[in-house]
């Protein structure tokens, strides 16, 4: 299914035009959006979309998507986050868990991410995690099942060495981070 024919379903549904929506739920599409097409750019006031549970590849064609917010791409085929250059100054979360993304190249754009669910994707790489660290505004993050995270939780350095990583991340995986900086600070007198 495109994305095209998915909108005028929703529409028919909802009795809401797209152009005018503030939400829009194209998840577990049957048969399954393979493609971000150039319809979504008629999304001009959506500000949360989802368009998780489908089998899109690729990050497309989010130029017209200037009020987008929340962005819910989990359980697709998508294997690199390039393609998010247009929502960088607006998105504050992405939901991109159960995945295929190895490379974090294309995160580094998103200036005003607040939240990022990816886990369960294939980073098994140091380096790549690092790029989060271009976040400014990361606070939120999920990333177990990652075999980068599996294997430092195996070793018990997960927690730490992630948090030196993100000195400003105030949760990881669901659990709260308490920064050594602040705890030093806090006894401090």
């Amino acid at each position: 299914m495109t994305v095209k024919e998915a909108l005028a379903k929703w529409e028919e549904k909802t009795g809401v035009k797209v152009s005018e929506a503030k939400e829009i739920k194209l998840y577990d599409q049957i048969p399954p959006i393979e493609k971000m097409d150039t319809s979504l750019s008629e999304l001009t006031s959506c500000e949360k979309l989802s368009l998780s549970t489908n089998s899109i590849e690729k990050i497309t064609n989010l130029n017209g998507l200037k009020n987008l917010r929340i962005l819910s791409l989990g359980r697709n085929q998508i294997k690199d986050l390039s393609g998010l250059e247009a929502i960088g100054d607006t998105l504050e979360q992405l939901w991109i868990s159960y995945n295929l993304i190895e490379k974090l190249k294309g995160i580094q754009c998103m200036k005003n991410l607040e939240v990022l669910y990816m886990s369960n994707n294939l980073v098994t790489e140091w380096g790549e995690f690092m790029q989060l660290a271009d976040l400014p505004c990361l606070v939120d993050l999920v990333f177990f099942g990652n075999p980068l995270q599996e294997k430092h939780s195996a070793d018990g350095t997960w927690m730490d060495e992630a948090s030196k990583v993100l000195p400003k991340l105030q949760k990881l995986d669901g659990t709260s981070v308490i920064n050594q900086e602040e705890d030093e600070g806090d006894g401090a007198t």
